[in-house]
């Protein structure tokens, strides 16, 4: 009996810290934007609040600079993709994706275009099959 009371003021305890910590992070950023805090710095808060890449680091991790096409985004993405799932990277593998993920957000956040067109999607494909045939026989 008592330790379930026990349990059950740990767990009530533990969720009122969680609430009022998440609370007094967003009061802090509140705080910080109206005390002149820059946006990109309230936006490297966030992101590293919520686990998410900056910017600066999705454009780090895949080699493109600041401004680059969307084009040369999906080409580095690719490239960087397919070298990690060769060598069996798992981990650097996601930290690409997740770098395109934050990129591309970015181009939406811009309104500029993501969509992939459908030819070139279809052509990449049929270049991973004839590679994937012909390295078979080697």
């Amino acid at each position: 009996m008592a330790s379930k009371i026990l349990a059950n003021l740990l767990v009530a305890g533990g969720t009122v810290l969680f609430r009022a910590a998440t609370q007094a992070y967003r009061q802090a950023i509140i705080n910080g934007t109206k005390a002149g805090m820059s946006a990109e710095g309230v936006n490297a808060a966030r992101a590293a609040a919520g686990k998410q890449l900056t910017l600066q680091e999705a454009e780090m991790i895949l080699g493109v600079e600041a401004g680059a096409s969307w084009q040369d985004v999906l080409k580095k993405y690719e490239h960087l993709f397919q070298a990690n799932e060769k060598s069996g990277s798992f981990y650097l593998q996601s930290k690409v994706f997740r770098a395109k993920e934050r990129l591309e957000q970015e181009f939406q956040d811009k309104g500029l275009p993501t969509d992939y067109p459908q030819d070139q999607q279809q052509q990449q494909q049929q270049q991973r099959q004839q590679q994937q045939g012909g390295d078979g026989g080697h």
